[in-house]
């Protein structure tokens, strides 16, 4: 996947990478607004979200400040999904690039009486993963369930090897446990995992998938985006859903079944020329969702890269 930003906005390249609410000029007709706004390090946002947003995150301050992804990474210390929107109610960050909320971030968010305003940048999709050698290629979203109640234990049962399933989970904070509860158990209930099958970070779960006791039994569950865009599921391999391959084609058409929005998230009092908002707006216009697009995200809005 590139990850070089150099080519990847006329926008932020041009005239001291101004910005006037979310709407900007080629570099050739570029003439500043009288009220012309610039992004510097003093005035960027306190950015905080999800692990498979930070890439993002880097590449947004890269544009908009014009330096080196390496450059900018002391402003990209994202604390992973529910922290970030604890940070966001408490005051400590100023807007997320953020997956799902949890139940108990959004019962928090009502008794403190705290509005914020979100809308989705990008679309992600809810994968599973298992060891590439393992011969089940497909499973729908009934049996994902059942495996994950303890009703399906063997690989034999959908068509595999006589082998013992292996279903690692995540633990309850992580944005991706919040998705498999919502989108796949739906209200019936996970089997009680042991210690050891309860992964605390994304990457510590491929690693568990991929090599758990050298055997092809074990199965996990992450985002499109970090499994194959961020390249963290080598040795590893997606399986379809109700047959269907999770890929930007049949994300961005829906024709894959679990589907999750990728947000922009800020206090909903944030002023119209206050440095998170425009941001924000900027992320969803054009400019923003082509830089969404060229790092690999599946934007909300069709644009050229």
């Amino acid at each position: 996947m590139k990850k070089k930003v150099a080519v990847l906005l006329t926008c932020a390249l041009a005239a001291g990478l101004m910005l006037s609410g979310c709407t900007t000029q080629p570099k050739e007709s570029q003439t500043p607004p009288p009220e012309a706004f610039r992004f510097t390090r003093e005035n960027m946002p306190r950015l905080d979200g999800s692990t498979s947003t930070a890439p993002l995150a880097e590449a947004v301050c890269a544009v908009l400040l014009g330096e080196s992804r390496d450059e900018v990474s002391d402003l990209v210390q994202f604390n992973k999904t529910t922290t970030a929107y604890y940070n966001l109610m408490e005051g400590k960050a100023d807007l997320l690039i953020v997956g799902e909320a949890n139940a108990d971030v959004l019962a928090a968010k009502e008794e403190q009486g705290f509005e914020w305003e979100r809308e989705a940048f990008a679309t992600d999709a809810f994968v599973f993963v298992v060891n590439e050698q393992n011969p089940v290629d497909s499973i729908t979203v009934d049996e994902a369930r059942r495996i994950y109640a303890g009703e399906i234990t063997n690989w034999k049962e959908l068509g595999g090897e006589d082998r013992e399933i292996i279903p690692f989970q995540r633990n309850e904070e992580a944005g991706s446990q919040t998705l498999m509860e919502k989108l796949v158990m739906q209200g019936t209930p996970m089997m009680d995992a042991p210690t050891d099958y309860i992964i605390g970070s994304m990457g510590q779960l491929m690693e568990a998938v991929k090599g758990y006791d050298n055997a092809p039994g074990a199965i996990g569950y992450s985002v499109y985006y970090y499994a194959e865009e961020m390249e963290m599921a080598q040795g590893l391999k997606l399986l379809k859903l109700e047959g269907v391959e999770p890929n930007p084609e049949t994300i961005r058409s829906e024709t894959y079944p679990l589907l999750n929005p990728k947000y922009a998230v800020l206090p909903a009092d944030a002023a119209e020329d206050a440095p998170n908002r425009i941001l924000y707006n900027w992320l969803l216009s054009e400019e923003g969702q082509k830089l969404v697009a060229h790092e690999g995200y599946v934007s909300i809005m069709e644009v050229e890269e």
